[in-house]
Order: C-alpha cells, then structure tokens, then sequence
C-alpha cells in the first residue's frame, strides 16, 4: 500500500529524497521483505524511475540492485546502458548479466566500459576472449591483473600480437606463470623491436649494429626460454619459431650446445614427421649412421653433422651419469670437431661466439660467488 503513496509523492519530492527513497525501495525489493503483491507494484515503481531526471537517483538504485541476484533483469539491463556513473555500478558487479550482454558492451569499444568489465569478480573465458580480441590497452592490462579472470592460451596470444609492443601489457603477460612459450618469445621478438628502434640505441651504435647485435640477443633468449618451457609445450614454440622463420640453422645449434636435447627432438620430429618416440630413442641411443640420417631428414646441412653428434654424445653421457659437463666443454669439444680456434667459416664463428658467452658466463658466476662468499 505504500507504493501508491510513492508514486504521487515522487513527482514533488526534491532530488536527493527521491534518491534516497528509490535506494530504500530498491533494498527492501531485493531483500524479499514485501508480500507478493508489493513486490510487483515496487518492481513497476522502480521501471518508472529509470525516466527519472536525475542520474543520482537512477545511480541510488543501481548502487541498491547491482549485487543482487533477484533484481529484476530488465531494469538492470536499463541501467547497464545508463550513463556511465550509473552503468559503471552495474556493469562491474551485476551477477545478471550474462556473457552475450557484456560481450556487446566491450564490443562498443568505450574504453572505461572495457575496463569495468575486465575488472569484474569473475570473467569467463569467452568474455575474456572478446576483451583480447578488441579490448584497448587498458583493458587488456586490468584483465591480465584480475585473478579472477579465465584467460585461455589463445586470448594471452591475441593481447601479444595486439599489444605486445607495450610495455605495461608485456609486464602483465610475463607475470603468469601460466603464459605460453611461444606467447614469451613473441614478447622477447616485439622487446627486441621496440629497442631497435629507440633513439637513444641508434645513436650509440647505428641502425645496422643495433639490429644485429639485437637479434643475437633475442636468438639467446629464446635459447634461455626453453628452460622454462614444458615439454609438452615443445612442439608448439617449434611450430611458432619455424612460421616465424627463426628456426634457423643457428638457432639449433645453440640448443644442442646448450643441452636442450629435448627441444632438439621436438625440433627434428617438426622438421622430418618421424614420430616422436622413434626420434627419442634415435638421440638416446642411436647410433651414428642412423643419426645422420634423422639429420639429414631434418634437412640439416652435412657440415653441421659432426658437431651435433659430438655434442649429443657428451650430452648422453652426462644424462646417463657417466660425465659431468657444461655448455663450456660442450662448445669446445664441438669446435675442436672443426678444427678448434683456427677454424674458419660460419659455423665455427657460430660455435666460438657460443663457447666465448660460455667462459664468459661462467667467470661472471665464479666472481659473484666469491664475492658472495
């Protein structure tokens, strides 16, 4: 009986008590405490101040209804569209609004909308997906903060081909644990980029320096990526790195110097379609010939044969327990396969450029630790 009495009271009422009443009619709704019949006259009083004049009373009744899973779904569907003072209570926290509604909403492309979506409660995949898709930076970087986001493997990559040259979105990305290799060596390639074409790096070393010694840089980084890289994730970094064409020649015989055999196996099961478990048991336990032919398969040149089998070797014998070595010995017994330090050619270039990093990173160690000690 009192909403008949609202309704004709609404019209004189100043702002801030239409604002109050529409918040307590809105609460007393939603909390159940009207009789049946109430409860359909405050749902119809409540349609009736969405016209209302003033936005603080239409952001009273989001603010009372926005929490709530009994409100009813056609005014917060009016509010979700409201001005954005309004809109934003409901649209961050509405249980009612399905994935089809906030999916429409980010496909509008408002910046702040995207955001207040993003940073929801919970996010599904496919919401998620969408805001990868079109989301402006700022959105990507507060759905990559919200722990209770579902980003799937395909959306981390979407916001690294959109996004990748920010530096705010390649630190979001990089903190989860969960990221994709190839996503990581997407990031190191657009870091790479990015650096290439600073001013500050032209200036000291000229554009041509600056991309190579960038690009060594990114060729070890990916090498030291694989560390981190799951085996099962193996076969999709190969596939990236070879449609990327950074699966080069030099680019494996880092990971054999490095000891990264099982990346190498993946690699070789990409580049001849052997199977996997036949290319497994050729590097644990092959033996020459049949080796080379695996390598050739892979369509590896023969001059890199050698020293791929002696670093493989080396490798078997440290896996079994029978040897203790490092990327250090590994490197120089391969370049003493090519004729040790008077060795000329791009591939002993390649193999001293590898065993030079490789004293140099084990005398960094070795001088930390005693200064550590």
């Amino acid at each position: 009986m009192i909403v008949p009495h609202f309704l004709k009271w609404v019209g004189t009422a100043r702002v801030s008590e239409r604002a109050a009443a529409a918040s307590a009619l809105a609460r007393a709704y939603v909390n159940r405490d009207l009789p049946f019949e109430d409860r359909c006259a405050a749902e119809a009083a409540l349609t009736l101040l969405l016209d209302d004049a003033s936005s603080k009373v239409r952001a009273a009744m989001a603010e009372a209804l926005s929490m709530s899973h009994h409100a009813p779904i056609q005014i917060i569907a009016a509010l979700a569209s409201d001005q954005p003072e309004v809109a934003s209570l409901v649209l961050a926290r509405s249980p009612l609004l399905t994935d089809a509604d906030l999916i429409d909403r980010v496909a509008c492309g408002q910046k702040a909308t995207q955001e207040l979506i993003a940073d929801r409660p919970a996010v599904s995949m496919t919401v998620a997906a969408a805001i990868a898709e079109i989301g402006e930076v700022a959105a990507c970087v507060t759905l990559l903060s919200n722990p209770g986001a579902a980003v799937a493997s395909m959306s981390y990559r979407r916001i690294a081909e959109r996004h990748g040259h920010v530096p705010a979105v390649r630190e979001a990305l990089i903190a989860h644990d969960t990221l994709p290799a190839d996503c990581r060596h997407m990031l190191l390639v657009k870091l790479g980029d990015a650096l290439k074409g600073s001013p500050l790096v032209l200036a000291l070393m000229g554009s041509a320096r600056a991309e190579r010694v960038l690009r060594d840089a990114c060729v070890k980084a990916s090498v030291t990526l694989i560390e981190s890289t799951q085996a099962a994730e193996h076969p999709a970094l190969v596939e990236h790195l070879r449609l990327r064409g950074d699966l080069t020649a030099s680019f494996i015989i880092r990971t054999v110097a490095h000891g990264k055999v099982d990346f190498f196996g993946a690699v070789l099961v990409a580049l001849t379609a052997q199977s996997e478990q036949r290319v497994r048991a050729l590097l644990a336990g092959g033996n020459d010939v049949a080796l080379q032919a695996l390598l050739t398969s892979a369509g590896l040149s023969f001059a890199m044969h050698s020293v791929i089998l002696t670093a493989l070797k080396v490798w078997r014998e440290v896996a079994n327990g029978k040897r203790v070595a490092g990327v250090q010995e590994v490197s120089w017994l391969m370049l003493k396969e090519l004729g040790g330090q008077k060795a000329e050619g791009d591939l002993a270039i390649l193999v001293k450029s590898i065993h030079l990093d490789a004293l140099r990173q084990n005398a960094r160690g070795h001088a930390l630790a005693i200064a550590a000690a």
